[in-house]
């Protein structure tokens, strides 16, 4: 929250209260808490980044307060956490730091990587042996940041900026904005082997830029990218074209994320898409007021939040008299629960039990694709 809170949610249990995970502060700490500007969590550890350069760690399984707090002189531009195990990766001005516990459970600087350019995105390499791999992409430049070789650069054009990134455990996917003067190569998706630095695909011939790429939760040899054109593609990483388009939102999509035969899809004018992959129909969707900055979801549930752009707007504030522009100003988190095995029919929304001989029901602001539909 802009508070400074950090608050984690079970998602398994609804009426569960969320605990407000303590920061560390000392005696002398007066005055408001600096904001939130990242969080991320995997199975054992929660991480938060504040606007003063702070990041706090949290283990899930001991209490309130934080396990581990290093500090950085600027601002914090991007965050990683490993999928799994325990090491955070952080970038702030020029620097890239990433920590991590020893063998007795002390946390320490593994690495610490001077880079000459600002970092727009930050990713671990999951399933790595040894010492951890990040790949940072600042402006032009693509870095893959190990140990033994430091500053290697995977790729770099100059004046054609990296937009979207996202990384599985043997490749990188980003989106690369191209300019007006070189018409015959547009914006792409570039997918590159992280082992042998070699790129293996271009992908996309779009003239909006990328703006969000799914590779890592995807399945094998396929990617979903979103685009301010306002398309969801769907690539296989065989090819260069696209296996399925869908002219998805109206603002370009902002997140997005695919299994085997279903994409959630999400816009900066705060609609949330479910799509049939195999038929490329839309099977529902969902709208709240701020634009979708973040999708997820497995087999069973979706997370989706929807963050305003103006964090802090006028008579926005606790303190002022009209709290419903407060409300108003706040994002909103959604969990869906996807009813597999369908036990309890009072789960499921009348108008999701309705055959195609009753009436049409209130919808709870789902838009079914066939509301008359038994789902």
């Amino acid at each position: 929250y802009t508070s400074g809170e950090v608050r984690l949610w079970d998602t398994r249990t609804w009426d569960y209260t969320a605990p407000i995970l303590e920061p560390m502060h000392g005696p002398g700490d007066a005055g408001p808490q600096p904001r939130v500007s990242f969080v991320r969590i995997n199975s054992s550890l929660a991480v938060a980044a504040y606007e003063d350069g702070t990041i706090s760690v949290w283990s899930l399984m001991f209490g309130r307060e934080p396990v581990h707090r290093y500090q950085h002189n600027q601002r914090i531009q991007a965050l990683a956490l490993a999928s799994e195990g325990a090491t955070v990766a952080t970038a702030s001005g020029f620097e890239v730091k990433v920590e991590s516990p020893d063998d007795k459970g002390f946390w320490q600087t593994t690495e610490t990587f001077e880079i000459q350019k600002l970092v727009n995105f930050l990713n671990l390499v999951p399933d790595v042996m040894g010492s951890p791999v990040t790949v940072a992409a600042a402006e032009d430049v693509v870095y893959l940041l190990k140990a033994e070789d430091p500053g290697k650069v995977l790729h770099s054009v100059y004046g054609q900026p990296v937009t979207c990134l996202d990384v599985s455990a043997r490749e990188a996917a980003f989106g690369v904005k191209t300019f007006g003067w070189l018409l015959n190569e547009p914006n792409q998706v570039l997918l590159y082997n992280l082992e042998t630095s070699q790129c293996l695909q271009k992908m996309g011939n779009s003239i909006g830029d990328f703006t969000c790429v799914n590779l890592q939760s995807s399945p094998p040899n396929m990617l979903v990218t979103g685009n301010k054109d306002r398309r969801v593609r769907v690539f296989d990483l065989r090819k260069s074209e696209s296996l399925c388009s869908l002219y998805a939102h109206q603002l370009g999509v902002s997140a997005v994320q695919m299994d085997d035969w279903k994409i959630v899809s999400g816009g900066e004018e705060g609609l949330v898409c479910v799509w049939d992959q195999r038929m490329g129909t839309k099977l529902w969707e969902m709208h709240a007021r701020h634009p979708v900055r973040h999708v997820w979801f497995n087999s069973h549930s979706l997370i989706t939040a929807n963050v305003p752009d103006e964090k802090t707007p006028r008579g926005a504030s606790i303190m002022d008299d009209d709290l419903t522009v407060h409300c108003k100003h706040r994002g909103t988190i959604y969990a869906y629960e996807f009813s597999v095995d369908q036990l309890a029919v009072e789960s499921i929304l009348p108008i999701c039990r309705s055959s195609y001989d009753e009436v049409t029901g209130y919808n709870y602001n789902i838009g079914l694709a066939v509301p008359y539909d038994n789902i």
